[in-house]
């Protein structure tokens, strides 16, 4: 018999990303280090939380080559997850918001090329990052 997975609540934005990324776990240090008010929570994508997630936004549980926001109850991915995420870090990455006014189908185009060849410019790893002891509660599953 097959057991459903209960998705915690998550107080606070959650950011979901690949754990087997170099950008995107490089990603992760630089919002730890830019959030002193431990606004985020992390999950990756991988893990069964994250699967989860996925499947209850509507979202390709393969689908790994994207950051996913979940926040105020809605999944944001791609540039937009991105300039949501800039723009709830601390100065002075909020000002990365500005790109939001270029189309989003135009900064995708970027972030899609980007996301392609990040294993080739940062690397892959076989294992998630383990957290600091300090931030070890904000990463979830």
């Amino acid at each position: 018999m097959e057991t459903a997975t209960v998705i915690p609540e998550v107080d606070g934005p959650l950011v979901l990303y690949d754990g087997q990324c170099g950008l995107c776990n490089r990603s992760v240090q630089t919002i730890l280090r830019h959030d002193r008010r431990g606004t985020f929570r992390f999950a990756a994508l991988q893990s069964e939380l994250g699967r989860a997630l996925l499947a209850r936004h509507g979202l390709p549980a393969e689908a790994m080559n994207t950051v996913v926001l979940v926040d105020e109850g809605k999944a944001f991915t791609k540039s937009r997850a991105a300039l949501r995420i800039a723009g709830k870090m601390d100065r002075p990455w909020p000002v990365l918001r500005a790109f939001a006014v270029v189309p989003g189908p135009l900064r995708d185009v970027v972030y899609d090329w980007v996301a392609r060849n990040r294993y080739r410019w940062f690397g892959r790893t076989d294992a998630c990052m383990l957290p600091p002891p300090e931030v070890r509660a904000r990463f979830l599953g």
